[in-house]
């Protein structure tokens, strides 16, 4: 994994620390429910850096809370609305690729909030559950940087388009069952943009948008990376649980009305992500 700071497109990711994490879920949670941008960012690089340098705790067993209606932290705006009502321009003008990239950059923020939430939710895992949707959060929080950055170089801001709400709802529906929100989010809902990131950063190349080609890079390396994460914690899980996957994946989907998974897919992409042989056979 390249380091945010040798990025080639030298993104500009240093806030000031906004708090002092000592225990790395409670950190998580603060993070998730704050509800600036930029400082739920810089929470996240500083509860890395305090978790790598050994000065955070690991309670994994400890019960936590919250208000819900604190959570997730978000903005004002954007304004939140059906997937029917967000507009589709086109990427051959400058607001139409501003409309693709800001719609990325609002993926990429659920995508941070989501990871922050499987932290502090879920007790009672390994650690090393913990420290890979960290990982995550991390790299989430890079992505959103720099698609906010590059929203800014066009001339608009994180929240100047309406965007839609359908990853975190699933998260809600997923909420108390950790073996349904691994097996809904990582491997459903963020694994799509393994199918549909390749498409959009050709368009974006074809348009003149280098800068943003770019970045679509970046997220579809790491992104491969979280879904490998989703994969391999819903193995972990289905094995604790003596569960079959492919079974037990099919009766999750229908019971929390996930959306159907239609083609085509990244079939490279999603055997790099650990999807295995019987289940890229039944997409196809």
């Amino acid at each position: 994994m390249n380091s945010p700071l040798t990025s080639p497109l030298n993104a500009d990711l240093h806030y000031s620390n906004p708090f002092n994490p000592t225990e790395l879920r409670a950190g998580a949670l603060d993070c998730l429910i704050q509800t600036e941008s930029a400082m739920k960012v810089a929470g996240i690089q500083a509860l890395a850096s305090e978790w790598h340098a050994g000065r955070l705790v690991l309670r994994s067993s400890a019960a936590l809370s919250s208000d819900a209606a604190t959570i997730p932290g978000r903005p004002a705006r954007p304004e939140l609305v059906s997937p029917l009502l967000v507009k589709h321009r086109s990427m051959r003008t400058e607001e139409g690729r501003a409309t693709m990239i800001h719609a990325l950059a609002h993926i990429e923020f659920n995508a941070i909030n989501l990871a922050l939430d499987v932290i502090w939710r879920f007790p009672d895992m390994p650690e090393a559950f913990y420290v890979d949707w960290l990982l995550v959060a991390s790299e989430e929080a890079y992505h959103f940087s720099l698609l906010a950055a590059h929203l800014q170089v066009l001339g608009y801001a994180y929240g100047d388009f309406p965007a839609h709400n359908s990853l975190w709802d699933m998260a809600e529906k997923t909420r108390s069952d950790i073996l349904a929100r691994i097996a809904l989010v990582p491997r459903t809902m963020e694994a799509r943009g393994l199918d549909a990131a390749p498409p959009v950063r050709n368009k974006l190349a074809q348009a003149g948008d280098q800068a943003a080609a770019e970045i679509l890079d970046i997220i579809m390396r790491d992104e491969i990376g979280h879904v490998a994460i989703g994969n391999r914690w819903y193995g972990w899980l289905c094995k604790q649980r003596d569960l079959d996957p492919i079974a037990t994946f099919a009766n999750l989907s229908v019971e929390f009305k996930a959306p159907v998974m239609r083609g085509p897919f990244n079939m490279k992409a999603r055997r790099a992500a650990g999807f295995t042989d019987e289940e890229l056979a039944l997409m196809e």
